[in-house]
């Protein structure tokens, strides 16, 4: 049965980001946000305290938590600043997960080391401009050419396509509309026919960078494919099972960080005489954010129970990441009305987060996609 109870490494590790966000991404988050700048030299440092590699065995240099861990460091973040919370979520779940989950035991040598410690940065490349949510129809091509795998195409919406290290790419290598047609492979920066395309300008989370990988006859060893000829659609979508609790991790860090300013706010903030905390209408508010953030974080443990379980959890991770996602921009929203005009201000970070809580029913699957993923489940 699942304890509810905080461990002692939630609460260490709780204590820890919150510090670390105290002294290193509150006083920039706003100045990186309008400059868009991702700040590499902060996950150097979130390498050192161990959060780029947080299910990571330690035998290969990682934190060797589990996902209980892993919702605490993302949430912590996340209620400071989304851009980093997304981040640190896409460079753990997807690139080094994807590694450690799939790769083999060469691979893992070779690449988590470097990913767990932030030596290295991680990206994904999934999506493409024509093949959103219908990844399986992807145009990037990867042929076998002797003893190289030659990729041709192109990702888009990656987050750190310009400032990684390395990639976790999917490239079709069979026929369109057949299955089992896709392949994960290991790309390097630096390597000839790789190069990362337009930065993308974004409404929210605009300190984490998001940009278009681009391959030109990108050759790559062999031995750089991810298990087996055509297993990489099935990898990538286990990837997302768990990548699922990261946005949902993401999600809760933002409604918590929204709410926690609103109630703080509401109790400074007087009107006729008295604290607009005491007026029912804000109060109800306050108590539906307060409520539906509960709701979303029960789900979000749940599935990570099931994960660090090894259980199945398809639904109950699209559960929490459908959920946790639409709670984000529904109390980001409240956030906003709360404080009224200072809430349309960037001198408040309720602004803030409602710009970045959008993403979150966005990426690793729309809401739609999740709803799709669900009612699949429930129907077997």
């Amino acid at each position: 049965m699942m304890n509810f109870d905080k461990n002692e490494n939630q609460k260490m590790i709780a204590q820890m980001v919150r510090d670390f966000a105290e002294k290193e991404i509150k006083p920039f988050f706003m100045d990186w946000d309008e400059s868009q700048e991702f700040p590499v030299e902060v996950f150097k440092k979130l390498g050192e305290l161990g959060l780029m590699g947080v299910f990571v065995p330690e035998s290969y240099g990682g934190s060797g938590f589990g996902y209980f861990e892993y919702i605490t460091a993302i949430e912590e973040v996340a209620k400071v600043c989304g851009s980093i919370g997304l981040s640190v979520a896409a460079h753990n779940s997807l690139c080094t997960g994807h590694i450690y989950y799939h790769g083999s035991e060469e691979q893992k040598r070779k690449y988590l080391p470097k990913l767990a410690t932030a030596e290295w940065i991680g990206a994904w490349g999934l999506t493409e401009t024509g093949t959103g949510s219908d990844s399986g129809r992807m145009n990037t091509t990867a042929v076998l050419d002797g003893d190289h795998w030659v990729l041709n195409g192109s990702k888009n919406f990656i987050t750190h396509g310009k400032s990684g290290n390395v990639a976790v790419v999917m490239a079709r290598t069979g026929e369109k509309g057949t299955p089992n047609n896709a392949s994960a492979f290991i790309v390097e920066m630096g390597t000839p026919g790789f190069s990362a395309g337009k930065k993308e300008n974004k409404l929210g989370m605009r300190a984490s960078e998001t940009c278009e990988l681009i391959f030109d006859n990108c050759r790559i060893p062999k031995d750089n494919i991810i298990g087996e000829v055509g297993h990489g659609f099935k990898q990538a979508m286990q990837v997302l099972d768990g990548g699922r609790i990261s946005i949902g991790a993401l999600s809760l860090g933002i409604a918590k960080g929204a709410y926690e300013a609103a109630v703080q706010y509401a109790k400074e903030r007087e009107q006729f005489g008295q604290s607009i905390s005491k007026f029912q209408a804000i109060g109800f508010k306050l108590a539906d954010m307060a409520t539906e953030i509960e709701a979303a974080e029960l789900l979000l443990y749940q599935a990570a129970y099931l994960k660090n379980n090894k259980k199945p959890m398809t639904k109950e991770s699209a559960m929490a990441k459908y959920y946790a996602s639409e709670v984000a921009c529904k109390v980001a929203n409240e956030a906003v009305q709360i404080f009224g005009g200072y809430g349309y201000t960037k001198d408040f970070p309720v602004e803030k987060f409602y710009r970045d809580a959008k993403l979150c029913t966005i990426g690793e699957g729309t809401s739609e996609i999740q709803k799709l993923v669900i009612s699949r489940e429930i129907l077997k």
